[in-house]
């Protein structure tokens, strides 16, 4: 997704071969004063603490807003005052829609573009009104 994201950003090819280095290859492991695990690796996900790494995470949830944009029209607000369906800051997004089919249809794309990005929802933290 992060390679996407900077193709559809038109990053310079140079810099998205440094990004795919440094974001490669990523392992971890456990240690406690008994134990210590094997070398996991890591392929989902972005460095935290890296500088870059919130802009890529924005970058990324960018086209995935992007993409599921379209399932939906603009909710007209009266007064000819509409806003676009999806609204969002991070990782916390907004869906306005004002037919519950086009509710239905924004979340169902959304949900289909996190899985295939091996993202999901956290249904504890979601809201409805």
């Amino acid at each position: 997704m992060i390679q996407l994201a900077l193709r559809m950003y038109h990053v310079p090819e140079v810099i998205q071969v440094m990004l795919d280095d440094d974001f490669s290859g990523f392992r971890m492991r456990f240690s406690t004063n008994d134990y210590t695990t094997n070398w996991i690796n890591l392929e989902v996900g972005i460095a935290m603490g890296c500088t870059i790494s919130p802009i890529l995470f924005v970058m990324a949830m960018e086209v995935i807003l992007k993409t599921a944009e379209g399932s939906a029209g603009p909710t007209t607000l009266g007064g000819g005052c509409s806003k676009p369906p999806l609204k969002a800051f991070m990782d916390d997004t907004t869906v306005i829609c004002s037919k519950e089919d086009e509710t239905r249809r924004m979340l169902t794309r959304l949900d289909v573009l996190m899985s295939w990005c091996r993202m999901e929802f956290k249904p504890k933290k979601s809201r409805s009104l």
